[in-house]
């Protein structure tokens, strides 16, 4: 079960570094004129992790990653940790606890950004064929 929950960790690990790390390179990238970040595939699923994000946090729910990973920890006896996934990580790098509104903020204003990036510098628009 320990495993299980590192692998848990370790997914949503990583998607939080692909709702974080696309974020410059989207910015840089539409500047630098990269087609890949108008990549439409990968920008509407940016749009949806960062979504999925902001709607947990506006409903008052834990992420169901933190929850599993918290409840296979607690069920092979191992110790576990209170708050959400990026509560927890955060604050141990930062040394501090913020407040959970603070948190909140944090993700609504991350999901903003990421939503002006949409507009900002745009998918591709799909190409019609012409016969």
């Amino acid at each position: 079960m320990v495993l299980l929950a590192d692998v848990i960790l370790v997914f949503h690990f990583l998607f939080v570094l692909g709702v974080v790390l696309p974020v410059p390179l989207i910015a840089l990238g539409g500047w630098r004129g990269w087609r890949w970040v108008r990549n439409r595939f990968f920008r509407r699923v940016h749009l949806a992790m960062i979504s999925i994000v902001v709607f947990e946090t506006l409903v008052g729910m834990f992420c169901p990653l933190t929850e599993w990973e918290q409840q296979l920890r607690a069920a092979s006896g191992r110790e576990s940790y209170e708050g959400s996934f990026i509560q927890y990580w955060v604050s141990r790098l930062l040394f501090y606890e913020f407040e959970p509104w603070l948190f909140t903020m944090i993700y609504i204003g991350f999901g903003l950004l990421i939503a002006w990036l949409y507009i900002k510098v745009p998918p591709a628009k799909r190409q019609t064929k012409n016969y």
